[in-house]
């Protein structure tokens, strides 16, 4: 009896170890890759290849050189990838760490802190967001992303989240109507296409479904 509490009592304090505590968006990923976390489902499975599929189409079908991307992650997604060139940016230090790891053959790709700096920063043809927008919870961290985002490409910008206004369950998890934030902010870019996810999200099955959709824009001026 007292070993079976005992176990117990091991089991609980395990479990609520791995329970992370959210400070900040940055502290939080940081702290979930270096705990083992990864990604996400949305960069696994049926709605990466979905992703990949939407992404690899458009890059070959308008002649795109070169990708960067802000917020690269633990990589996954950039594994079903096939880009001439990339350069993908995190805030999370442990996830630059694990992506240089997973590609240590792709010598166009390459990797770095979101506070580095990159020379040919707004260089790129097409500029990618994808299931990050909703992890930005504090507004000043969501604008400088945005800013940034649109500043780098000089032909396309390509989002891949929900369009909405809403607060979640999870501390981590904001929803944006930031298609505003586009209209008021960057006057040289409209909404050329939306694409509605495959997958649409179903509370029955979360780790399948998704509440995000391709929204694709297109510098005007």
């Amino acid at each position: 009896m007292i070993s079976r509490i005992k176990n117990k009592i091991r089991r609980l304090f395990k479990r609520k170890d791995k329970q992370l505590v959210f400070l900040n968006s940055s502290q939080y990923w940081d702290d979930r890759y270096k705990t083992g976390g990864n990604s996400g489902a949305g960069s696994y499975g049926r709605l990466a290849q979905f992703k990949s599929e939407v992404l690899n189409d458009f890059v070959s079908n308008h002649g795109i050189n070169s990708v960067v991307e802000y917020g690269c992650g633990d990589g996954a997604q950039l594994e079903l990838a096939t880009y001439p060139e990339y350069v993908g940016f995190d805030i999370s230090p442990k996830s630059v760490e694990i992506c240089k790891q997973r590609f240590p053959n792709r010598k166009h790709y390459q990797f770095f802190e979101t506070s580095d700096l990159y020379d040919k920063e707004h260089s790129f043809e097409l500029s990618l967001s994808l299931d990050v927008i909703y992890h930005l919870i504090e507004d000043e961290v969501f604008d400088a992303y945005m800013k940034r985002l649109f500043a780098s490409s000089r032909k396309y910008v390509i989002i891949y989240s929900n369009n909405v206004d809403k607060i979640f369950g999870s501390k981590h998890v904001k929803g944006r109507k930031f298609t505003q934030w586009v209209d008021e902010f960057e006057k040289n870019w409209e909404l050329d296409k939306t694409i509605e996810n495959s997958y649409p999200y179903d509370p029955a099955d979360p780790n399948n479904t998704s509440h995000s959709d391709f929204f694709i824009f297109k510098r005007v001026t």
